[in-house]
């Protein structure tokens, strides 16, 4: 073999070998991208799912909604909350919201508090039926 020829195949197969590491780089890199980074808290997440009565207006079935709002301006421990929902399960339930509290305290002050009293008897008042599972880690 010639050396010129030598030296065109050489170089090929050096462009061969990093051709294949920059792809074979790039594709580990996007399998570690695509990996979730997510995390456990440790806040109380409250959801209510809720089946309202027939005849309730919508307007009442809001005020009670925006109720939840006003509940987490004055309640202390509350994070967050979720006042629309994307998807209701199961199917004959027509709405839901979603509380965070900073912790079991908060979630428990909550639940005693006068101003969440007041708030239930509007909403038991209107609803025929709720499901209301706490979670947390």
């Amino acid at each position: 073999m010639s050396s010129k020829l030598r030296l065109a195949t050489g170089a090929l197969a050096a462009a061969a070998v990093f051709c294949a590491g920059s792809f074979f780089g790039g594709w580990q890199a996007s399998q570690a991208a695509a990996k979730n980074n997510f995390g456990t808290p440790k806040t109380i997440i409250h959801i209510s799912l809720i089946k309202w009565k027939a005849d309730v207006p919508d307007a009442e079935k809001q005020k009670v909604l925006d109720g939840i709002r006003e509940l987490a301006a004055q309640i202390p421990g509350i994070k967050n909350v979720w006042l629309k929902a994307a998807r209701v399960q199961p199917r004959d339930y027509n709405a839901a919201f979603v509380i965070e509290f900073e912790s079991r305290e908060a979630a428990d002050r909550y639940a005693e508090d006068p101003a969440h009293e007041a708030w239930s008897k509007k909403f038991l008042a209107i609803r025929e039926a709720s499901i209301s599972p706490q979670v947390s880690n």
